[in-house]
């Protein structure tokens, strides 16, 4: 009787220990992937190095992927100031812009067929003019494509004797080119990489998961080792910096402290608002003190997104640490200009919750007229980020979703997941 009871419970308890290690399974796993809403990989450093030019300023986040005849090279974890991108991948895609001419309408499939062959891929995350796209590769003027096109995905593959440049902006805008690189000179592009085996989910068995999702999520070989950060206070040593970086005086005695916490300082029709959050909110009023450089009245898109950038590295690299800025978009509408910032660590773009941006800049003209920042500090942690496995991610991604890496800001650390976009 007694050897019965032992039995019962034994089974009672090792059926409640599954079920506890099913539960932390479970856990574990919707916390390392994120579905978000943001409409509204291999090991790398964890940030470029600074460089006082502009176009390095503007160093954005690429995801690449080198494809020959029996393999492909893929990273998640580049961004357009590594010199590991910018020669030969950077340069090559630098030619193809300035030498494409007489561009005609295709559609996503021919970018998707051109994409299974040998091709160089760039993914910028975010679709951008192909003159400011220019820019951030470090072209000069001399440098100078289309301006009215924008694209977030370029593809250069063959054609005839030479080759192509497929533009798509993710949505239904895609277009193709022809170029002035050769087809010898992509074969030898393709031949400095080791090409392993990375994939595009499009490319999926018939039983994948990977097969729901976007076509172009871009799936390492290897899993990136990415590094964690430490959220710290930007502002614990005053604001005095900052002040005097937007043109204010930092002993100005027209200044207050709102009921909500908010800093309130005053300067003409200029007004800044500092609050507890670390968010800032600038407005010029009719005083353009702060502006942009510009050839003319108007800038282009790419004085915009540079100047823009400039100012706003001024403001965020005495505190930012590990982190830099990117251009996410560039809006205008006659003379107004918007443009959209966020952070990024490594070549891996850095979320917030509520799906907002590190910064927004309004300029009128060349004046900037409004600019609300996220002020942020980012510090190595001594924890690594830890991702799930790739077939663990796949199993619970959102269909039709981009499955793909960053980082997310959460209990007062930054932290790298899979994200299902």
């Amino acid at each position: 009787m007694e050897e019965k009871r032992r039995n019962r419970r034994n089974l009672v308890q090792n059926v409640l220990i599954t079920l506890l290690a099913l539960s932390a399974v479970v856990l574990f796993t919707r916390t390392q992937l994120y579905s978000l809403d943001l409409s509204g990989g291999e090991t790398a450093a964890p940030g470029p190095s600074q460089s006082s030019s502009p176009a390095a300023e503007l160093s954005a986040p690429v995801r690449v992927a080198v494809t020959g005849d029996y393999g492909r090279y893929g990273s998640v974890t580049l961004t357009t100031g590594d010199s590991g991108f910018a020669d030969p991948l950077g340069r090559r895609l630098l030619e193809a812009l300035g030498s494409a001419r007489d561009y005609a309408p295709c559609v996503p499939a021919d970018f998707l067929r051109a994409l299974e062959g040998p091709s160089l891929y760039y993914d910028f995350l975010e679709p951008l003019p192909l003159s400011v796209l220019a820019g951030v590769l470090g072209g000069g003027e001399e440098v100078s494509p289309r301006e009215d096109l924008s694209a977030r995905r370029l593809l250069i593959a063959p054609q005839g004797s030479g080759t192509a440049l497929y533009l798509w902006d993710g949505g239904e805008n895609c277009f193709r080119a022809s170029t002035a690189v050769s087809a010898d000179s992509l074969e030898q592009v393709i031949g400095r990489y080791e090409l392993g085996d990375a994939s595009f989910a499009m490319e999926a068995a018939a039983d994948s998961p990977a097969l729901a999702l976007d076509p172009c999520s871009l799936l390492p070989g290897e899993l990136p080792q990415l590094p964690a950060f430490t959220l710290g206070t930007p502002l614990a040593g005053g604001t005095e910096w900052l002040l005097s970086a937007l043109g204010f005086n930092p002993r100005s005695g027209t200044r207050h402290t709102e009921s909500n916490g908010t800093e309130l300082i005053m300067d003409g029709d200029r007004s800044l608002r500092i609050r507890p959050d670390n968010s800032v909110r600038y407005q010029s009023g009719d005083d353009p003190s702060l502006s942009v450089k510009a050839a003319g009245e108007l800038p282009t898109a790419r004085e915009a997104a540079l100047g823009a950038g400039a100012l706003l590295e001024g403001l965020v690299s005495p505190v930012l640490g590990e982190a830099r800025l990117w251009l996410q978009s560039v809006r205008r509408s006659g003379e107004v200009t918007q443009l959209r910032f966020g952070y990024q660590a490594g070549g891996v773009p850095i979320f917030f919750q509520d799906g907002g941006s590190a910064a927004e800049i309004t300029l009128t003209g060349t004046a900037v007229t409004a600019l609300t920042l996220r002020l942020r500090q980012y510090g190595l942690s001594e924890e690594p980020s830890l991702l799930l496995p790739l077939s663990q991610a796949l199993a619970v991604a959102s269909p039709g979703k981009e499955l793909s890496v960053g980082y997310v800001e959460r209990n007062g650390e930054c932290r790298a997941f899979w994200l299902s976009e």
